[in-house]
C-alpha cells in the first residue's frame, strides 16, 4: 500500500512525511483491518512531525482521525463492510486505577493512533477492535473524518470547562475544532463569544452565528461563564482567563502548550475561578458527540488533500490557510 511516513521528526518546511510503498498492515488477535476512506489532519500531528512531541515509533505513519471500512481482522460486532471512525486514543491497559474508575483517556499506559501505532495517513490500517466505533449513517466519511479528533476533543473540552445550557461561553481561537464546538453550543441554547487570529477565521466564526467576534487581543464585550482555548499559546489562556466572571472555568484544549507567562493572580484567578486541562478523550466522548453530531446534521467546513499532498496539508494547518478542517483521502 501507499502511505506518507515519518522517518525523521523535522520542520514542515523540509517535508518530513516522504510518500512510500510499504507493507500492509496485518491484523493480530482483537484488531480489525480498515481500508481507509479518510483521515483527518489535526495540530497534534504537526506536533509529532515537527518533534515538538517526543518520538515514540520510528519509522511512524501519523493520523489519528481515521474513517474507515472494515475489511477483515477480529472483526467480531463490526460487520465487514461497516464505516467505522478510530480516534487519538487506540487502546488503554484497562487495569489502571483510571480505567478502573471511568476516566480511561488519563489511563496509564495508552497507546495513540498515529504516535505509538501507525495512522491513518494510508490506504490501509489496523486497529484496536474495541476502541473503533461505527459512523451513523447520516455522517459521510469525508464530514466524519474531522469529528473524530476535533469534534470529540472539543466537545470533551465543553464538558471539562462544566458548560450549562444557555450560558456565556467564549472560545479563543477558531479553527479545527472550534467550528465544530460552535455548533454544540448553539445547540445546547449558548451565547458564543469568539476571539482569533485571522480575518477568515473571523468571518467563519460570524457566519456560523458567534454572538460577538473579535481579534486575539480583544476582550469580548460581556464577562464569561465558560471559555475554551484551542491554541497552544499561553497568552491565549491568560486572554480567556481576564474575561471570565467569578467562579468561571477556563478549559485547556492543547496538548502542547509554549508557556505560562506571569500574570496577575489577585485579578485573574482569585475569586474562584479554574484553569482545567483537557487530556485525550474515552470512549463515551466519542459515542455520546457523534450521536449528537448526528442529532444536529452537524457538516464540518472541510479541504481536501490527496496522501502525496500530506505534507501539504499539515504545511496550511501551521499556517492557518484553511477554515475548518482538512481531511486527506488516500
Amino acid at each position: 500500500m501507499q502511505a506518507a511516513v515519518l522517518h525523521s521528526p523535522a520542520k514542515i518546511a523540509d517535508r518530513p512525511l516522504v510518500i512510500e510503498d510499504v507493507a500492509r498492515p496485518e491484523d493480530g488477535t482483537g484488531q480489525v483491518l480498515l481500508r481507509v476512506l479518510a483521515c483527518g489532519v489535526c495540530r497534534t500531528d504537526l506536533h509529532i512531525v515537527e518533534g515538538e512531541l517526543p518520538s515514540l515509533r520510528s519509522p511512524l505513519i501519523p493520523g489519528h482521525q481515521i474513517v474507515g471500512e472494515v475489511v477483515g481482522g477480529d472483526t467480531g460486532e463490526h460487520v465487514l463492510g461497516t464505516h467505522v471512525g478510530v480516534s487519538w486514543i487506540g487502546g488503554t491497559d484497562g487495569t489502571c486505577w483510571y480505567c478502573r474508575n471511568n476516566v480511561e483517556n488519563l489511563c496509564d499506559a495508552p497507546s495513540f493512533t498515529g504516535y505509538s501505532v501507525n495512522g491513518g495517513y494510508a490506504e490501509f490500517a489496523v486497529a484496536r477492535a474495541d476502541f473503533v466505533f461505527p459512523l451513523p449513517a447520516e455522517l459521510d466519511p469525508l464530514h466524519a473524518a474531522p469529528l473524530l479528533c476535533a469534534g470529540i476533543i472539543g466537545f470533551r473540552s465543553l464538558r471539562v470547562a462544566g458548560v450549562a445550557l444557555g450560558e456565556k461561553v467564549g472560545l479563543f481561537g477558531f479553527g479545527a475544532s472550534a467550528h465544530l464546538a460552535i455548533a454544540v453550543l448553539h445547540a445546547w441554547g449558548c451565547e458564543v463569544y469568539v476571539s482569533t487570529r485571522g480575518t477568515s477565521h473571523r468571518e467563519l466564526a460570524e457566519s456560523l452565528g458567534a454572538k460577538w467576534v473579535g481579534s486575539e487581543t480583544e476582550k469580548p464585550p460581556v464577562e464569561l461563564d465558560r471559555a475554551v482555548t484551542f491554541a497552544p499559546s499561553g497568552d491565549v489562556v491568560v486572554s480567556a482567563l481576564s474575561s471570565l466572571r467569578k467562579g468561571g472555568v477556563v478549559a485547556i484544549n492543547a496538548i502542547h502548550l509554549d508557556r505560562i507567562p506571569e500574570f496577575d493572580y489577585d485579578r485573574l484567578l482569585w475569586g474562584e475561578r479554574q484553569i482545567r486541562s483537557v487530556a485525550n478523550m474515552t470512549r463515551e466522548d466519542a459515542r455520546d458527540f457523534m450521536k449528537l453530531a448526528a442529532e444536529i446534521r452537524l457538516r464540518p467546513r472541510v479541504t481536501t488533500f490527496t496522501l502525496d499532498q500530506a505534507n501539504e496539508a499539515l504545511t496550511a494547518v501551521k499556517n492557518d490557510a484553511i477554515d475548518g478542517a482538512a481531511v486527506i483521502i488516500p
